[in-house]
């Protein structure tokens, strides 16, 4: 685990809105060593954001000296992602323009992610080199992620810092 007197420090991160150069300076000025892609699938649609695809993704961090991780168990499953589109069709609004998950999404994340997860393992599994880890996801506002959610069982748990990085 982290050396004793040690505070980790979570930051959340998105893909929407950053172009790939703010993307990872927002990364280097926040001093992050460890990241963490929590996505279901590895890739991002659209051209201004191939450099979120997995491949190139980890090619640039590995540039940087971040560590790079694949927690697809901390990943909303399809079908909790098809019960917040279904939300979302409701309220007439897209996935890009969403502002904040629905209570649907809220407590089927708890229930099927959280609800066994340990948060001194996970921060164990990360390594004693782990002091500031990104959380990585794609929407633009952490409000709207899930990312969040992992993000503030951390910070309860643990009393890390949480900050939420998000495009200028």
């Amino acid at each position: 685990m982290n050396e004793p007197g040690l505070q980790l420090k979570f930051v959340t991160i998105g893909v929407y809105g950053f172009t790939a150069d703010a993307f990872f300076q927002a990364l280097q000025r926040a001093g992050v060593d460890t990241f963490c892609d929590i996505r279901w699938r590895r890739g991002v649609r659209g051209r201004e954001y191939a450099f979120a695809n997995s491949g190139r993704l980890q090619q640039r961090l590995a540039e940087l000296g971040v560590r790079y991780s694949h927690l697809r168990d901390l990943a909303p499953t399809p079908e909790l992602r098809m019960r917040q589109a279904a939300a979302d069709k409701v309220e007439r609004i897209t996935k890009r323009k969403r502002a904040a998950l629905g209570e649907v999404f809220i407590t089927g994340y708890r229930e099927e992610r959280l609800a066994g997860f340990d948060s001194r393992r996970f921060v164990e599994q990360l390594g004693a080199g782990a002091r500031t880890v990104a959380l990585f996801c794609v929407e633009r506002e952490p409000a709207a992620c899930h990312r969040s959610l992992l993000a503030a069982r951390l910070q309860q748990d643990l009393g890390a810092e949480v900050v939420h990085l998000t495009p200028e």
